[in-house]
């Protein structure tokens, strides 16, 4: 699906679907929230799979990114919403039925969920979407954080780069 045609479902405060959706792209109103979801894959090495953002790509172009992200579109669940982008970005088939977000976090006009998943896969086996991604890599805890702080990976906080690896490490916290 290409972004301009991206409908999402509008929520309230309290994560509630209002009846109402968005066109990406259309200004957001004060009040209304939509639904983002991120996939962390991390190797039993403890490196992330990070994707870099096409040159092109609309917000933060060809940055280095976590393995996944992507908005909810209507009528998606955010598990539903990672399994598809997963597919879609890096051609990574995922099952997560009866998998929950490892993390949330609430932004401006989003809610933002996390999963991370403990897992090896062969980078050259993945498929790229040439719209969205232009490479892939492995990278550890402090390299991410070198990236972030030398403007070639998305401005993240550091902690929240850290309790993404501190929960994959906690097995409590591993999809």
């Amino acid at each position: 699906m290409m972004e301009e045609d991206e409908i999402w479902d509008c929520y309230d405060i309290d994560r509630n679907k209002t009846g109402r959706v968005m066109r990406r792209g259309d200004p957001i109103r004060d009040g209304d929230y939509h639904l983002v979801v991120h996939a962390c894959v991390i190797d039993p090495m403890g490196r992330m799979l990070i994707q870099k953002r096409t040159e092109d790509k609309a917000g933060w172009p060809g940055m280095w990114d976590v393995t996944m992200g992507g908005s909810a579109l209507a009528g998606e669940t955010s598990r539903d919403a990672a399994k598809r982008e997963l597919w879609e970005e890096i051609g990574l088939d995922v099952d997560l039925c009866g998998v929950k977000p490892n993390l949330s976090v609430n932004y401006r006009h989003n809610f933002d969920d996390f999963f991370i998943l403990r897992r090896s896969c062969d980078i050259s086996s993945l498929r790229l979407q040439a719209e969205e991604v232009s490479d892939v890599r492995w990278a550890g805890r402090d390299e991410i954080h070198r990236m972030i702080d030398g403007g070639s990976f998305i401005p993240y906080f550091h902690s929240l780069i850290d309790t993404i690896f501190d929960l994959c490490e906690n097995e409590n916290g591993i999809n």
